[in-house]
């Protein structure tokens, strides 16, 4: 039970959900640096103080926007190739994280996990060792594919571009010309050879991926082998 802060009262129509979700909205569209609890206060025509009925501080708010944002992450399911199962759960974490990117930095960072963020890890940590990962190596999976989806994420959304289509307009415009033949030879015909080709950049996280997967599979093989 959250504590009274301040005396103030709870206000009709406002719950804790609300108050978290509006939080990651003042998130999503102006980051965190944008997220205050007076602020929040404001835009839920609450006083700030009246926050406190639903979340006990600015962590505790933190921690549940995070929750929120593995429950929409799809779960590992029990059947199929312990690869697909991942790779489809690893591209539902990249997608929800492109919408909600505030959260890479404080998926891991958070001490109190929610309930949604220990189901995820439970599940993706049960894919594993079904598929017959040792433990050693259950933990060395969880942080490769980790590190895979987080850092794919902050690079695609930190892009100055979105489409394959605007890649290749700003290259004709602003890469290319910087790219002299004579100075950088290998950029400019590593450059205008995919561009040429319809260089699609958001097919890296797959290409990423699927090398991942295929040698974290070649290592449980192996491993296997050795039991």
């Amino acid at each position: 039970m959250i504590e009274d802060v301040g005396g103030a009262e709870p206000l009709p129509g406002l719950s804790r959900e609300r108050v978290l979700r509006e939080a990651m909205r003042l998130a999503d569209e102006h980051g965190m640096d944008a997220l205050s609890m007076r602020k929040l206060g404001r835009v839920l025509d609450a006083g700030a103080m009246s926050l406190y009925h639903y979340v006990a501080s600015k962590e505790e708010l933190l921690d549940g926007m995070v929750d929120l944002v593995f429950a929409e992450i799809e779960l590992p399911t029990r059947e199929g190739d312990w690869r697909e199962v991942m790779r489809r759960q690893l591209a539902s974490a990249r997608d929800v994280l492109v919408r909600h990117p505030w959260a890479v930095p404080l998926m891991e960072s958070r001490t109190n996990a929610g309930p949604a963020g220990l189901q995820y890890r439970e599940a993706v940590t049960a894919c594993l060792r079904r598929a017959g990962f040792s433990i050693e190596m259950t933990a060395h999976a969880n942080w490769l594919l980790s590190s895979c989806v987080y850092g794919y994420v902050l690079q695609e959304v930190n892009l100055p571009f979105d489409t394959a289509e605007d890649l290749a307009e700003m290259a004709d415009e602003v890469y290319l010309p910087l790219l002299a033949p004579d100075r950088y030879p290998y950029l400019s015909e590593t450059a205008s050879t995919l561009l040429a080709g319809g260089y699609d950049h958001t097919a890296e996280f797959d290409f990423g991926l699927d090398v991942v997967l295929e040698a974290l599979e070649r290592l449980r093989v192996r491993s296997a082998g050795r039991d």
